[in-house]
């Protein structure tokens, strides 16, 4: 199932690039696209997402399981969530290698109920078998009002946005939840306990795009870590510690991720390894701090990801009229100082995607760089521009 082809229904005209960059600060956008850097290379999106299904091909996955790799992680990228886009192209061919991430999975289910379903997915690449188990849902959904897949031992699945959209298109509520080893300290605790678990929530829209909630539990998501590293930029203060306990703003140093909210964020982490990883009868938060080579080199995570058919409880149509009532009537509140507008989930997502479809998406340098070197690697010939 396409989503980029259908995530936005009309291309916006795009603004040069000094404007752009003043709307970006007025929209409060990511830190991917208001610094975007001179040194910056923009490429298109269907020629980079070519080159990431060739790569995965070369890595082993059939042509159709690379084909939803690709199309997850350009996703992200066209959105703004570089953090999960092809940055992450070197790491799933170094974890194939290692063995961390198998490219051709036997996904099993171990139990399958006309609600529920349970797989184990043999360490199988994430997009793929989440991709599957959201499909699943949506289908059980249909016939008896909600799906309800629990996932075990998968691996990065991308961002987890793109499986409750799946739902959201088909007049669906998504949700989608990950957990995976700690990288996070609790609220209060200076070393890691819990993970920075994302959860994803969607839900249609009539004349307003798809509502879309996508965020980890930490202040930021580790890749945009990632990011800053690439760019060579300093992170904000309160999103990292280094190794030691000790609050950093250098991405190289960066060990351990911050809560969002404080207790808020750790508690649901912890929930959320409850719902996914106890009930899977998997848990990965019990076996104690690991170094960064530990974590690097026994990626495993564990999901959940549920449809609810929006037409077992109420109409579909007043629902969706509803929904852009409500965000009408959140954009006509009076803004706070330093805001011109107010923005509803998804919303700045939408707006980075319209550019980058027509404009491309910018990668930084040392994203540039370790795509070249993968291409090299893996003999597959680089987009156009890189």
């Amino acid at each position: 199932m396409s989503i980029i082809a259908h995530s936005s229904d009309k291309v916006k005209p795009y603004a040069p690039v000094p404007v752009y960059i003043a709307q970006c600060r007025a929209l409060n956008l990511t830190l991917s696209e208001e610094s975007m850097a001179q040194n910056d290379v923009r490429v298109a999106w269907e020629p980079l997402k070519a080159f990431t299904r060739e790569v995965f091909i070369k890595a082993g996955l059939t042509p159709e399981d690379a084909d939803i790799e690709a199309e997850v992680l350009v996703w992200a990228n066209l959105r703004g969530v570089d953090s999960h886009g092809v940055l992450r192209i070197p790491w799933y061919v170094e974890y194939v290698e290692t063995g961390d991430m198998n490219p051709r999975p036997k996904v099993q289910t171990l139990n399958e109920t006309p609600a529920t379903l349970f797989l184990d997915a043999d360490r199988a690449f994430g997009p793929v078998v989440t991709t599957f188990a959201m499909n699943r849902a949506i289908e059980k959904a249909g016939r008896v009002g909600i799906g309800w897949c629990v996932i075990r031992n998968t691996t990065h699945q991308g961002a987890m946005g793109y499986y409750a959209l799946m739902a959201a298109r088909k007049d669906m509520a998504g949700i989608a939840i990950v957990c995976g080893s700690p990288n996070m300290a609790p609220f209060g605790a200076k070393a890691i306990g819990v993970h920075n678990s994302p959860i994803s929530i969607a839900v249609p829209g009539k004349r307003h795009r798809p509502l879309i909630l996508d965020m980890a539990t930490s202040v930021v998501a580790g890749g945009k870590i990632s990011v800053a590293q690439d760019r060579g930029v300093a992170l904000p203060e309160g999103w990292a510690l280094d190794e030691n306990g000790n609050p950093t703003t250098d991405p190289d140093l960066a060990d351990i991720l911050l809560p969002s909210g404080g207790p808020k964020g750790s508690g649901l982490a912890l929930l959320f390894e409850c719902l996914s990883s106890l009930m899977a009868g998997n848990p990965l938060l019990i076996h104690g701090p690991q170094s960064v080579e530990e974590r690097r080199f026994r990626y495993l995570q564990n999901s959940v990801v549920a449809a609810v058919d929006i037409a077992t409880f109420t109409d579909v149509e007043g629902y969706k009229k509803n929904a852009d009532t409500i965000i009408d009537h959140l954009k006509a509140l009076p803004t706070a100082d330093g805001h011109d507008r107010i923005l509803v989930p998804g919303e700045l997502e939408d707006a980075i995607y319209d550019n980058r479809v027509q404009n491309g998406i910018p990668l930084p340098p040392g994203t540039v760089r370790k795509l070249r070197e993968t291409s090299e690697k893996l003999g597959v010939q680089l987009p156009r521009g890189l």
